[in-house]
């Protein structure tokens, strides 16, 4: 059997690898993250947080650490050519979460709540260290060659699994698929300004200064523009997007810095009453829209922008890169301790179907879940943000024309539009990807399909499996408890009816929790995932089918 120096190497430490990392030390994996760029900080390029991403991290114990850093009520002024619009997104109609609010908190600020996470775990994210080479092994686990600096030698580092996290030029990647989808026309701009009164050389209607502590975003003939109150190295950030300029840059890359007047060229353009007085930092960026051929490929996996890449339209990327991760860091603990505990003759592949033979290696159908999963919710979001991107900024004529018509069109309607929270809150739930369900995963079983449904909060409709499991209040131990609150701990969680026959003690583990609801009559069970979804289902404790969900997912059964 191979003498593997880690279980899992992550390439990349951005939000997804530190993610993933968090994700997987929590589920009992031992992790190595390398990431070449040897500083910590980079200008962020995400600056919202939706509500599903929340509920996804707090069972690695970071969610109030970000809500202390970020804007849990932001309001925004949408800028029309008639008038301004102001929108408040706090106390939404969002029933069933935690969270019923985006957060506006930069992608730096996550990342380093999330470095700090891992190092209180003892993991320390190793900097300035490159993964130049890498190869799957005959035997099963992977190779990487590490080069750390020019005068020090290349290190060999042997690992049961390695996941790239390693952005769009990704490395790992190249090693397990292509790159589907095409180019955008257009780049983005990002800027770290400061705002002075608009001079006489803005279109500005009036000399004043932009409202502080807000949003301001403009959708205009000729794209976005956003001025949020937020920078790193001053005090506004702005995005806005534009045509290419024919000095192509690599895709996703920060490029040059962009010239001040090109910047207050934006502003005008956008109608804001403001004007640049200094320019602490900029950086054009090339967007394409495109998703991996392939997620995994053996012990080597794709995650984030490694795996997708979108327009910046929903706020998607650092959202859908934390999904991705926290959906396979338990899978790749789980079965790399199921692997640890077979016996050397147990190198190879074997039939982990439930009821199938287990003498062999598990985790094939656990592993090959995550492409299944991720990849048909990823390839939704791309184009979900393709859409919205060509309808917000486009340079085709029809957007444009789209825009420069509807948008005046609808003006006076958007103060009543915005004062819809349960309107807004549909929009919300789309973004945030509470409607995903996972109904064909292999890892999703119903026992029974006419299972009984549960009465009460937890179930109003039948929660099937592959289904997000809702928030709501519970009685459990002779106390009301939010339903999240009780599974903000890593690990599989098994949720007992009121009537329900307790789960075999053979069957626990410190990754394997029973509760038992006593406000929800009946006999049922359901377990979830780690993930927050609906593993298994059943209208009994059915010990047979239960110890088939468990050694399917990795889990010991003694």
């Amino acid at each position: 059997m191979t003498d593997f120096d880690t279980d899992l190497l992550i390439v990349g430490a951005g939000t997804t690898g530190l993610t993933l990392a968090l994700q997987a030390v929590d589920h009992g994996a031992r992790v190595r993250v390398v990431e070449r760029r040897p500083e910590a900080f980079r200008p962020s390029r995400a600056m919202v947080m939706h509500p599903r991403t929340l509920e996804l991290l707090r069972p690695l114990g970071v969610t109030d650490a970000l809500l202390a850093l970020g804007d849990s009520a932001p309001s925004v002024r949408l800028h029309l050519p008639s008038r301004v619009v102001s929108v408040s997104i706090e106390k939404l109609d969002l029933p069933g979460t935690a969270f019923p609010h985006p957060l506006l908190v930069r992608q730096s600020d996550v990342e380093a709540v999330l470095a700090a996470a891992l190092a209180e775990r003892g993991v320390l994210v190793q900097r300035g260290a490159e993964v130049v080479r890498l190869a799957r092994l005959r035997q099963g686990g992977a190779r990487a060659v590490l080069r750390t600096a020019d005068d020090e030698p290349d290190e060999d580092v042997l690992c049961r699994y390695l996941a790239g996290c390693d952005g769009p030029a990704s490395l790992v990647r190249r090693s397990v698929g292509g790159f589907l989808g095409g180019d955008y026309d257009q780049e983005v701009v990002l800027a770290d300004v400061e705002l002075g009164p608009a001079g006489t050389g803005s279109r500005a209607v009036a000399p004043v200064m932009l409202e502080t502590g807000v949003a301001h975003v403009v959708v205009g003939r000729q794209g976005l523009v956003f001025l949020f109150n937020i920078g790193e190295r001053a005090t506004w950030r702005m995005l806005a997007t534009r045509r290419a300029g024919d000095d192509r840059q690599p895709f996703g890359q920060p490029g040059p810095p962009v010239p001040q007047e090109q910047l207050q060229r934006l502003v005008d353009e956008a109608g804001l009453p403001a004007q640049i007085i200094e320019v602490a930092w900029s950086a054009q960026v090339r967007l394409q829209h495109r998703i991996a051929s392939r997620f995994s490929r053996g012990p080597l996996f794709v995650a984030g922008d490694a795996a997708h890449v979108h327009s910046p339209a929903g706020a998607q990327g650092m959202n859908a890169g934390i999904h991705d991760a926290v959906n396979l860091g338990w899978k790749l603990a789980f079965a790399a301790a199921a692997v640890r505990r077979l016996p050397e003759t147990a190198d190879t592949p074997g039939d982990t179907r439930p009821g199938g033979s287990l003498a062999a290696r598990p985790g094939s159908a656990l592993l090959d879940s995550y492409a299944l999963e991720r990849r048909p919710a990823d390839r939704a979001v791309l184009r979900l943000t393709h859409t919205m991107y060509w309808a917000e900024a486009s340079l085709h004529p029809l957007a444009q024309l789209g825009r420069a018509v509807l948008v005046p069109v609808a003006g006076p309607v958007l103060p009543w539009l915005a004062r819809q929270r349960r309107l807004t809150a549909v929009g919300l739930r789309t973004l945030s990807q509470f409607r995903l369900r996972y109904p064909h995963s292999p890892l999703s079983m119903d026992v029974r399909a006419s299972l009984t449904p549960v009465r009460g909060g937890l179930a109003r409709r039948v929660l099937r499996p592959g289904s997000r499991v809702p928030d709501t209040l519970v009685r459990c131990e002779g106390r009301r408890v939010r339903l999240h609150a009780l599974l903000a701990r890593p690990g599989v969680h098994i949720l007992l009816q009121a009537n329900a026959r307790p789960v075999p003690d053979r069957m626990l583990s410190p990754l394997v929790h029973s509760y038992r609801l006593d406000d929800r009559p009946g006999t049922g069970i359901l377990v979830v995932r780690p993930d927050g979804y609906v593993g298994l289902r059943a209208p009994v404790l059915d010990e047979p089918h239960l110890a088939a969900w468990l050694r399917l997912v990795g889990l010991p059964v003694r």
